[in-house]
């Protein structure tokens, strides 16, 4: 085998050539030279001819080699699919009109050692896509157009923030006290130190110490993890944009999350209307808005209130069948009811509004009804895209819900909050009226490319030990 060379330099890509030559009639060589370079695809021989098809990343096109043009041809019959190769030649179309490059001059730059799945098989198995994501990428096109569609909403993303005066901030994934949200978390140990951390479930905390300082407008996109099981809407790490803005309640927040999605789906499929499934969802503003208490009325006819004994609450759930400990308060058994027998009806795009304070430890109470906050969850498609809320601001009534959360922590609630002083005291320094929101981007792109599981987004998902 010939060595292979330390760098290879190409000056033209498949769809660029595509887009230029695409016009050109059948049997016609042109005079314009190109350097290309990829994968093989596919491979033929017939005689003295040789045709293969050659992958770069933007497209396919074919490579064609005479016996009496192309150097060392026998050898070059003998490239397997899979192989990486470097080509020299002009730009040409075959008697049946495809266009195609003529191998004047070639040279391996990588060897596939192991059997590579030509273009018509793929990979038909789903757990070796996922492990084998390096193969998958090159052999199922759709994979890969899913995840240019995600690099380019991470970045649509961005530019729509940064156009409305946010800025793009890094803070800690190392957290000495786990919070931001209800989640298990990963710990880890820092032995110079000798301290315990903990992977951030959420940048939250960190976020709004940056609003205390007087950045009125900060977001973050980055990796958060949680110690929970996988599923399909689940991957123990994942993506997340969280922002801050001052000045704002849940309802700006709301205002500006319809307007994202709109705005990534216009700008990534040309329509508002998403293909979901064998459904179809519309993510054109404005979008319902209705509280939890309502919603649960639609589905299961009950009437549910804060004020109402635990006895009927208990008995509501009972009724259909939605477990419960006797440690929950009425907040915290409405949620489970919502939960159990209303959340996974709704198809939306939906926000579900006035969560109870007892399971909203980061939210403001809502300024009308005791008990309940200014918190809302988006559900579309019938999956949770995020879940914001008026931040709350006092720092008294938060020591209260860390307290809280605190102790039902020591009683075996793994997901419950810890009391974190120095937030506390970052909010004794003043916090002003903000709206925060957290986003999975994550489910997010699987809304817009039609994905049904996270996986399918997900470069590497977290998977079971190889057998």
């Amino acid at each position: 085998m010939a060595e292979i060379p330390y760098r290879f330099v190409t000056d033209s890509r498949v769809e660029e050539l595509i887009a230029n030559h695409g016009d050109l009639e059948p049997g016609q060589e042109t005079e314009h030279a190109v350097v290309i370079a990829g994968r093989l695809m596919l491979r033929r021989v017939q005689g003295k001819l040789a045709f293969a098809t050659l992958d770069d990343g933007s497209g396919r096109i074919q490579l064609f080699a005479r016996a009496n043009n192309t150097p060392e041809f026998d050898q070059y019959c003998d490239l397997n699919v899979g192989d990486w190769v470097g080509i020299s030649g002009v730009i040409m179309t075959t008697k049946r009109g495809e266009l195609s490059v003529r191998v004047d001059s070639w040279a391996l730059l990588a060897e596939a050692r192991r059997p590579f799945p030509d273009k018509w098989h793929g990979i038909s198995d789903v757990d070796t896509r996922y492990r084998q994501r390096y193969v998958d990428l090159w052999v199922t096109p759709e994979a890969r157009q899913t995840f240019l569609m995600r690099s380019r909403m991470m970045s649509l993303t961005r530019s729509f923030m940064e156009h409305r005066g946010f800025i793009e901030v890094e803070t800690p994934i190392f957290h000495p006290i786990p919070g931001g949200a209800n989640a298990r978390p990963f710990t880890t140990h820092h032995n110079a130190l000798d301290l315990d951390l903990y992977l951030r479930v959420a940048p939250e905390l960190y976020l709004k110490r940056l609003t205390v300082a007087g950045f009125e407008k900060v977001f973050e996109i980055g990796r958060v993890f949680r110690n929970e099981g996988v599923s399909t809407r689940h991957n123990p790490e994942f993506t997340m944009l969280e922002l801050y803005q001052a000045y704002a309640d849940y309802n700006d927040i709301m205002n500006l999350v319809e307007e994202l999605v709109e705005h990534l789906a216009v700008e990534l499929t040309g329509s508002t209307v998403l293909a979901v499934g064998d459904r179809e969802l519309d993510v054109a503003r404005p979008w319902r808005r209705a509280t939890m208490i309502e919603l649960i009325e639609e589905s299961i006819g009950a009437t549910l209130s804060l004020d109402m004994p635990m006895e009927q609450l208990r008995a509501v759930a009972a009724q259909h069948e939605v477990p419960f400990k006797d440690s929950f308060g009425p907040g915290k058994l409405i949620l489970e009811i919502y939960e159990k027998t209303t959340e996974s009806a709704l198809w939306g795009p939906i926000y579900v509004t006035e969560y109870p304070a007892e399971v909203s430890p980061l939210s403001r109470e809502h300024r009308d009804k005791p008990g309940m906050t200014e918190r809302f969850e988006a559900i579309l498609a019938g999956r949770e895209l995020c879940n914001a809320f008026s931040e709350l601001v006092d720092p008294d009534q938060q020591r209260l819900r860390f307290e809280d959360q605190a102790a039902q922590n020591a009683v075996g609630d793994d997901e419950a909050m810890m009391v974190d002083e120095d937030y506390l005291r970052a909010l004794e320094y003043g916090l002003p009226p903000t709206g925060g929101l957290g986003i999975g981007m994550d489910r997010l792109a699987m809304l817009l490319t039609g994905a049904t599981s996270i996986r399918d987004v997900v470069l590497f998902p977290t998977l079971r030990p190889e057998q």
